[in-house]
């Protein structure tokens, strides 16, 4: 039996199942695949088994309670790593995350709105400060705009370092990952990189820009981000304890 405890990545949308492990009920997904052995997976979004069609659902329960233990720790330390990156509320004292910060939201009636981040607070001034559903709508726009702004030069930066067309590219909104590059060289970067301490946005980057060569992850494209950005190993590490705000 495979044990695997990633980062993240994409999970077949599927209906979750119950089991009861050590008086815990834990939710999971579970994949039907071509594989010989069961497989668990703990990430963001939960536990996920992958088990051979001729595998019984009494047999995959059974292989559950076998790993309990390994299994509610795993999910246990997703649980950890949550943080309060988004505000629950939107209102005044509630915390939201910005470039690797945990600020406070500061909210002020005003006739316009505007949006500014100092060491502590960010501070909204807006015409309907009441109103949570205008106050987080606005202040994601505003923290798209500075995504935009901060990855777009750094992009560029990258891709001149290797020698390639800039690449067009979108902010995501994915639930799952920070980036993509297709096989046309075509970058999405999602907006909540602007969240992170910008050391790890400035790591997604050079990872992303990296697959316009090597779409891939050879040793030739580790090679590469290693050339573009030294050091980056202790950057992916630590990059696994922000990945649940995606969650979030």
């Amino acid at each position: 039996m495979k044990l695997e405890s990633p980062t993240g990545g994409n999970v077949v949308d599927v209906p979750r199942r119950r089991v009861v492990l050590r008086g815990e009920e834990v939710s999971y997904r579970l994949i039907r695949a071509r594989r010989r052995s069961i497989g668990m997976e703990v990430h963001l979004e939960g536990l996920t088994v992958r088990a051979p069609r001729w595998v019984t659902l009494r047999d995959v329960e059974a292989a559950l309670v076998e790993r309990a233990a390994w299994i509610l720790r795993s999910l246990a330390a997703w649980r950890a790593r949550r943080r309060d990156v988004m505000p629950r509320e939107w209102k005044s004292n509630a915390p939201i995350a910005y470039r690797g910060d945990t600020l406070s939201l500061a909210l002020y009636p005003s006739r316009s709105a505007s949006i500014a981040a100092d060491l502590f607070h960010l501070v909204v001034r807006h015409p309907c400060a009441h109103v949570e559903h205008e106050v987080a709508k606005s202040v994601i726009e505003w923290l798209r705009a500075q995504a935009t702004a901060l990855v777009a030069p750094r992009v560029l930066h990258y891709v001149e370092r290797i020698g390639v067309h800039a690449p067009a590219v979108r902010l995501s909104n994915a639930r799952s990952e920070w980036g993509s590059c297709n096989a046309n060289g075509d970058i999405r970067l999602n907006w909540r990189l602007v969240q992170l301490p910008p050391a790890l946005a400035e790591y997604v980057v050079a990872h992303e820009v990296a697959h316009i060569v090597e779409l891939n992850h050879s040793k030739r494209f580790w090679s590469l981000v290693e050339t573009l950005l030294p050091g980056h190993a202790a950057l992916r590490r630590e990059l696994d304890d922000w990945t649940a705000l995606l969650a979030s």
